[in-house]
Parts: structure tokens; C-alpha cells; sequence
């Protein structure tokens, strides 16, 4: 098995929301704001090389939405999903699974493009992976979460015969290496993949811990549906990665594609950061 970093680029998003109640005199040392109070976020997707299959897990935000949308959440940078998959010697047709932790704009929008008049998968040849649960909650959204959930980015994938539903199971074995966690807080059965890899576990965060900056516990988006279970399942599940030295892979942490844990005085915090290829 090999693992590489899918790096789609940078966006930015308010502060306030991302850190919720805490204050921004506190959030801004890890995570310095501009002007207007948005902060850089990163869009880091992960291929997982094994055997015959290419497997992506999320696509990023994409570019087929108009220039309206766009201009809300400023992206910058010079990566895209093409660009990342053509430095590594592949294309978007050699992708033969694109795994989806959840069906957040900023997570799915690559999963489809614009053909002209028409949306198809990104991805021809590869099979969508979501979960009937999840899938229903982002298809029938309530109105919080609505502005999150496009239907041009995730109905296209149903279409296309391409969709495939994962079972509903706590760390289920999925694929060769590869058993899935589920998480409730952020948004209904968002799936976190957790891969053996060169005798360590390394488990991609999505939204239950967007970048270092999150690991104290009251530090919960006030993006998320479910903030006091936010509180335990993060406490949990930082217990099981401390005990177990997980690495995390850092979905949206500007700076940090990797960390360890440890404990100390103050909580469970950061031992070491490094890069995916450091491993």
C-alpha cells in the first residue's frame, strides 16, 4: 500500500464559525484571521495506492459553481485534484473508488463536473462510496444545513448507476487494510477511514478535528449539527488515538498534514506534526 497527499487548494471561512464559542483573542494565535475575520483553510484529500485500485477519499470543492458562490469562500492556491493526481502519473480516470467521509460542498463538489448543460461524475470509472444514512440526511437537509448540501453535487453520482452504500457498522472492515469509523456530531454518519499502514494506524479526520487547532475540546465548530456530542465523541475518540498512537490526517489544517498526541496537564495535545510522505 502507498498513501499520498491530494492537496485541491485553500479556501477561507469565518472564524467565529469555525472555532464557535470560543474567543477569537484565543482561536487567532493558531489560527490568525484576515480582515475580514476568514481564515485559511486547506482541502487536503488522501489516494490510497493498493494493489489494482486507486482510492480517493473526498474530492475537495471543485470549480463548476459560479462565480457568486465562489466569491464567498475565496479560494487560492495553486493545487487542484488534476493537478495533484498528474504529479503522482494519474489521471481522474484511473480513480476506481472515490470514498465521500460526507456530502459537505467543500467535501463532494469535486465528485461531479459541468459537461456543457450536463453534471457527471468526475470520475468515470471510479464507484462512490457514502452510506444510506448519510445519504438521506444531505438529500432531504434540514434548513441549518441546507446551504451545505447541493444537490448538483451529490444527486449527478445516483444517477450514474456509479453510488454504493457502505453498511452502517462501527469500524467495519471496508477494504483490504481499511475499516471505517462513524462520527454524529458534525453531520449525521460522517465515516472516517481508518487505514493500517506500515504498522501504524493513520485515520482521516474530515470534520471531527478540521486541524490542530481544534484538539481542546470546547474548540467545536459552530458548523456542527450536534456540538455537546461533538464534546464526547471527540473526547473519545482522542482517548482510543492517544492510547493507540493514531496518526491523524489533518483534512483542512493549512499548515499540518500529520500529528501524533499526547497527554498533558492542560488535555490531550499535539506531540509531534510532519507530512504523510515523513511516515
Amino acid at each position: 500500500m502507498k498513501l499520498h497527499t491530494i492537496n485541491t487548494g485553500f479556501f477561507k471561512l469565518d472564524g467565529g464559525a469555525m472555532f464557535g464559542v470560543v474567543p477569537k483573542a484565543i482561536w487567532q494565535k493558531t489560527n490568525p484571521a484576515d480582515a475580514n475575520n476568514l481564515c485559511t483553510w486547506a482541502m487536503r484529500c488522501l489516494l490510497i495506492e493498493e494493489g489494482n485500485q486507486l482510492i480517493l477519499v473526498d474530492t475537495g470543492i471543485g470549480n463548476k459553481q459560479d462565480e457568486k458562490f465562489f466569491s464567498h469562500y475565496y479560494l487560492h492556491g495553486d493545487d487542484t485534484m488534476e493537478k495533484s493526481l498528474a504529479g503522482l502519473g494519474f489521471s481522474t480516470g484511473d480513480i476506481t473508488d472515490v470514498f465521500l467521509t460526507h456530502l459537505h460542498f467543500d467535501h463532494v463538489g469535486g465528485a461531479v463536473l459541468r459537461d456543457g448543460d450536463k453534471l457527471k461524475p468526475a470520475f468515470s470509472n471510479a464507484t462512490y462510496w457514502s452510506n444510506e444514512k448519510h445519504w438521506q440526511w444531505a438529500v432531504e437537509p434540514n434548513a441549518r444545513e441546507k446551504a451545505s448540501f447541493l444537490k448538483e453535487n451529490i444527486l449527478p453520482i445516483q444517477e450514474s448507476g456509479q453510488l454504493k452504500f457502505v453498511t452502517e457498522q462501527e469500524n467495519i472492515a471496508w477494504q483490504k487494510d481499511i475499516n471505517i469509523s462513524f462520527a454524529y456530531c458534525h453531520t449525521d454518519a460522517m465515516m472516517l477511514p481508518k487505514i493500517n499502514y506500515k504498522g501504524k494506524t493513520v485515520v482521516y479526520m474530515a470534520d471531527l478535528l478540521p486541524s490542530v487547532g481544534h484538539l481542546p475540546l470546547p474548540y467545536v465548530m459552530a458548523y456542527d449539527m450536534f456540538p455537546l456530542k461533538t464534546l464526547t465523541e471527540k473526547q473519545a475518540f482522542l482517548e482510543e488515538a492517544v492510547s493507540n498512537n493514531y496518526i491523524l490526517y489533518l483534512e483542512h489544517d493549512p499548515v499540518n498534514e500529520c500529528c501524533t498526541l499526547q497527554r498533558t496537564e492542560k488535555g490531550i495535545r499535539v506531540a509531534e506534526t510532519f507530512n504523510l510522505s515523513d511516515i
